[in-house]
C-alpha cells in the first residue's frame, strides 16, 4: 500500500467528493470526485492518490446527490434587473453591473453563459462588447458566473421575422465591413495570437445580404454563426450549414415554420450524408413552444439539443411593465408571471425562466432521463462552443465547475433541486441553513 500525506500536513486545496453520482456520459455512475481550489481543476484522484501520495485537505460525504458540470447557458439577454442591451452615461458602470449579474447568476447554478445583446443600433455594440467577452483568465471563485463570449442576436435579421426586434435597425451585410462597422472591428478581430475577442457569436438570417458568404469568414475568427430571425428555405439554411453554420437560435421561433414540401431551417436537422447537422437552441418555458414540440425537435436531433432560456432582465423581478432599449426607441416589456410581452401586443419578449426550470419542464415533458436532461445545457453546449474537455465534463482536467442535486420524485417523474455550485474548485453558492452564497459576508 502506498502512503498518503497526512490530511494534518500542508493544506493543498484538494476536496473529494464522495458517496455522489457523477454524470458521465448517459449514465450516473457512483463514484468519488476530486478537485483543486488552486488549480481551478478536476483532479485525477489515482495519480493525486498514488503517484503523488496526496490526501485531500477536506471530504464531503453528499449522500447519493448528483454531481454535474456547471450549467452552460448560451443566450441570456440579462437577469435580475439589468439588461445587456442598455448604454449607460458612465460605462463602467455598465461593467459593474454586468458583475453584479455573474455573482447572482452562478447561485442559480449557471457557471457559464453568453451574454446576448438584441438587435441595437452600432454604438450601443461597439461600447457594450467590450464588457460582455470572456471572463474566465482570472480564475477568480468569487467572480461568480463566468462570460465566455459575448452572443450578438441581431441586427442582420429578416424584419419579417424580427419577433421583438425592433424592425427599424435590422441591416444587411454585403461585406465583412459590414460587419465590423456594426460590431466594431476591434470586437470581430484579434490583435495578436494571445489577443481573445468579445464576440463568440451571431445570430443572422442567412438568406439576407450576402451572409452566407461571410459565414466563413466569422468562422475563421473563432466566431460561431447561428441562424435566426429567418425566412430561410430548406435550400439557403442547407447553403449556411455548407458554409459552416453549426447553431441555430431558438428553434421554430421567429422562423418560417415546418411545411411538408419545404422544411425551411427545421429541415437540416434531418439526416443528410453531404452536410453535418447544426445544433439548436430551445427555449422549454411552456410559452415559446408547447411540450410536444420540444419533445419533436429533441427526437429529430438528441446530439445538438441545446436547452436555452432566452431570459430577460426581469428574471427574479415582481410582476409589472419594465423599460427596454429596443433599438432606437424605449418600450416596455409587461411581466405576467412567467410570460413577457412586448407592452400593447401579444408578441412574446424573452423569458423570465430559469435555466434548471427548462431542465425540469423537459424531464416532466419528455421523460428522458436525467442524464439526457443535463447534457442539454453541459456537455452538448460545451461541444457547440468548442470547449469540449474544459467546461461541460467531469474529466479530470477540466475545470472544476460543478453543480449538486437532490433528485425528488413529482407525479412520479424525476425533478431536481439545486443544493450547491463549485466554480473553479470553490463552494460559491449552497442552501442558507449550511453556509453563505457568492457575495455574501
Amino acid at each position: 500500500m502506498p502512503i498518503a500525506l497526512s490530511p494534518t500536513g500542508p493544506k493543498n486545496g484538494i476536496s473529494k467528493l464522495t458517496n455522489c453520482r457523477l454524470l458521465r456520459g448517459d449514465e450516473l455512475v457512483t463514484e468519488d470526485l476530486w478537485v483543486s481550489s488552486v488549480s481551478g481543476k478536476i483532479v485525477h484522484s489515482q495519480a493525486s492518490f498514488y503517484d503523488e501520495l496526496v490526501l485531500p485537505d477536506e471530504t464531503i460525504d453528499l449522500g447519493g446527490r448528483i454531481v454535474a458540470p456547471g450549467m452552460i447557458e448560451c443566450q441570456l439577454n440579462g437577469a435580475f434587473g439589468f439588461n445587456f442591451s442598455t448604454l449607460l452615461q458612465d460605462m463602467k458602470q455598465y461593467g459593474k453591473k454586468v458583475k453584479d449579474v455573474n455573482r447572482l447568476l452562478v447561485q442559480t447554478g449557471v457557471t457559464s453563459y453568453l451574454p446576448t445583446i438584441t438587435s441595437q443600433q452600432p454604438e450601443l455594440y461597439q461600447k457594450a462588447l467590450p464588457y460582455l467577452g470572456p471572463s474566465g483568465r482570472t480564475r477568480r471563485a468569487e467572480d461568480g458566473a463566468e462570460s465566455l463570449g459575448a452572443h450578438c442576436e441581431g441586427p442582420f435579421l429578416n424584419p419579417t421575422k424580427n419577433g421583438v426586434h425592433n424592425p427599424d435597425v435590422l441591416i444587411e451585410a454585403n461585406s465583412f465591413a459590414d460587419i465590423e462597422a456594426c460590431y466594431g472591428a476591434e470586437n470581430v478581430n484579434a490583435r495578436s495570437e494571445d489577443d481573445v475577442i468579445p464576440v463568440k457569436m451571431i445570430t443572422a438570417a442567412p438568406e439576407r445580404g450576402q451572409m452566407v458568404d461571410l459565414i466563413p469568414e466569422l468562422r475563421s475568427r473563432g466566431i460561431i454563426y447561428s441562424m435566426g430571425h429567418s425566412e430561410a428555405t430548406y435550400e439557403d439554411a442547407t447553403a449556411a450549414v455548407a458554409n459552416g453554420a453549426t447553431m441555430i437560435t431558438h428553434l421554430f421561433n421567429a422562423m418560417r415554420p415546418l411545411h411538408h414540401r419545404n422544411p425551411g431551417i427545421f429541415g437540416v436537422l434531418g439526416i443528410a450524408e453531404s452536410t453535418a447537422r447544426p445544433y439548436y437552441g430551445v427555449i422549454s418555458d411552456g410559452i415559446h413552444l408547447h411540450p410536444t414540440t420540444v419533445k419533436i425537435a429533441f427526437n429529430a436531433h438528441p446530439d445538438g439539443f441545446i436547452l436555452v432560456t432566452d431570459a430577460m432582465h426581469l428574471v427574479g423581478l415582481p410582476d409589472g411593465a419594465y423599460p427596454w432599449t429596443n433599438g432606437d426607441r424605449m418600450c416596455n416589456i409587461v411581466k405576467s408571471g412567467s410570460t413577457l410581452r412586448l407592452e400593447g401586443s401579444e408578441t412574446i419578449a424573452g423569458s423570465s425562466i430559469t435555466l434548471l426550470e427548462c431542465v425540469n419542464n423537459f424531464l416532466r415533458w419528455s421523460g428522458t432521463s436525467i442524464p439526457s436532461a443535463l447534457k442539454a445545457v453541459t456537455s452538448t453546449p460545451a461541444a457547440m462552443l468548442g470547449l469540449e474537455g474544459v467546461k461541460g465534463t467531469l474529466a479530470a482536467g477540466a475545470d472544476a465547475d460543478l453543480v449538486i442535486f437532490s433528485e425528488e420524485k413529482q407525479d412520479g417523474t424525476s425533478q431536481l433541486v439545486l443544493d450547491e455550485v463549485w466554480k473553479f474548485g470553490t463552494r460559491v453558492s449552497r442552501p442558507a441553513s449550511a453556509g453563505a452564497a457568492v457575495g455574501g459576508p
